[in-house]
């Protein structure tokens, strides 16, 4: 679990800009404030209204509209970028090349050799880079990571997630926009397939399917991990409201990070009587009377709460100070060697054709 206590408040803060102005953006500086010796010191966006706007709501020092000013600010330690998904890799690349440590929210890049390029620049500049997979910092996951790697669950035999948020079709918008980066799959599918890889590391196959809006954009996808022995089944999209939830079966135990994983705040702990087939998370009833049956005492089934201020979004800030404050320029949670290995598996599935949609009458 990620340490919050005093050692990450130093004499000198830590200062932070941030690129964007949208709901990302803001989470991400409302959260800085509960972080001990962090200092918003500017924020950038397109339009100087918009900037001071931002600044004006989360009380950074400096409003930028020119990003050249803002990656030249002297204050900046590092640098959170929260714009459209088009942009990561030219923003990732002059921050870096201006000095500035970069968590860049996900997905890094929109595909795995882009990734590669900002590895490889982060490197040469011998500057800290990182994808904003915060999920991975979050109180429940380090919790879960640790329970598995305890032996107690036994071993994994199969993950299954689902991250789907419905989105209606709009193709000037970017979850549908191919200009500004859009796609399920590299929005909300990155999630799955990033921390299934957390838990079960890299794949030895990777296989899915993909359906298309109307665009050509993909609105669903399912991908599945290949493992010895073990298969991660993933699947997003913005065709519907999905379950939301992270499931990991092992021989002896379940884990289920309660809707939304990528916020949670509570996990499922599954084992003896409770991995009956009425009561587990993937084959019990759904609807009301699953919700019914959720609420039960049930012999085996524990609720650990997690809970925690905020969006969750100032655990990944703490473990950047933290690594950048012991000389280290990358994450051992979040390596991006993680984050290109993510991207490869969604471009594997993306590079297929679409599947079309079967219509049943």
């Amino acid at each position: 679990m990620i340490d919050t206590g005093d050692k990450t408040a130093k004499a000198t803060p830590f200062g932070w800009g941030i690129l964007g102005s949208g709901q990302t953006a803001g989470q991400f500086a409302a959260d800085l404030a509960l972080v001990p010796g962090a200092s918003l010191v500017g924020n950038f966006s397109r339009t100087t209204a918009n900037a001071k706007r931002f600044q004006e709501n989360f009380g950074s020092k400096r409003a930028y509209s020119d990003i050249d000013a803002f990656v030249a600010d002297p204050e900046i330690d590092a640098v959170y970028i929260a714009t459209p998904n088009s942009v990561h890799v030219a923003q990732a690349l002059k921050s870096i090349r201006s000095g500035k440590a970069i968590l860049t929210e996900r997905p890094l890049a929109p595909s795995h050799t882009e990734a590669s390029v900002i590895e490889r620049e982060a490197t040469r500049a011998d500057v800290f880079a990182m994808e904003a997979m915060g999920t991975r910092f979050l109180p429940a996951i380090a919790a879960a990571k640790a329970k598995v790697d305890a032996g107690e669950i036994g071993a994994i035999r199969k993950i299954t997630a689902e991250l789907s948020y419905e989105h209606p079709y709009d193709p000037k918008t970017r979850y549908f926009s191919r200009s500004l980066g859009g796609g399920a799959s590299r929005d909300l599918g990155i999630s799955c397939v990033s921390l299934a890889m957390f838990f079960l590391g890299q794949p030895q196959k990777v296989s899915g399917l993909w359906h298309a809006a109307p665009n050509g954009i993909d609105i669903s996808s399912e991908i599945v991990l290949h493992y010895d022995h073990v298969k991660a089944e993933l699947s997003c999209g913005f065709d519907r409201n999905g379950k939301n939830h992270f499931i990991i079966e092992g021989t002896t135990g379940t884990i289920r990070l309660n809707t939304p994983f990528t916020e949670a705040r509570e996990l499922t702990i599954y084992q003896g009587f409770s991995r009956q087939a009425l009561f587990s998370p993937l084959s019990g009833p759904g609807g009301t009377i699953g919700k019914i049956l959720d609420r039960l005492p049930v012999p085996g089934r524990t609720v650990e709460e997690y809970d925690f201020d905020g969006n969750g979004r100032q655990f990944e800030a703490i473990a950047l100070m933290d690594a950048m404050r012991q000389g280290k320029t990358g994450s051992a949670i979040m390596p991006i060697a993680d984050s290109i290995s993510a991207l490869r598996a969604i471009n594997i599935v993306l590079s297929q054709p679409a599947t079309q949609r079967v219509i049943r009458l």
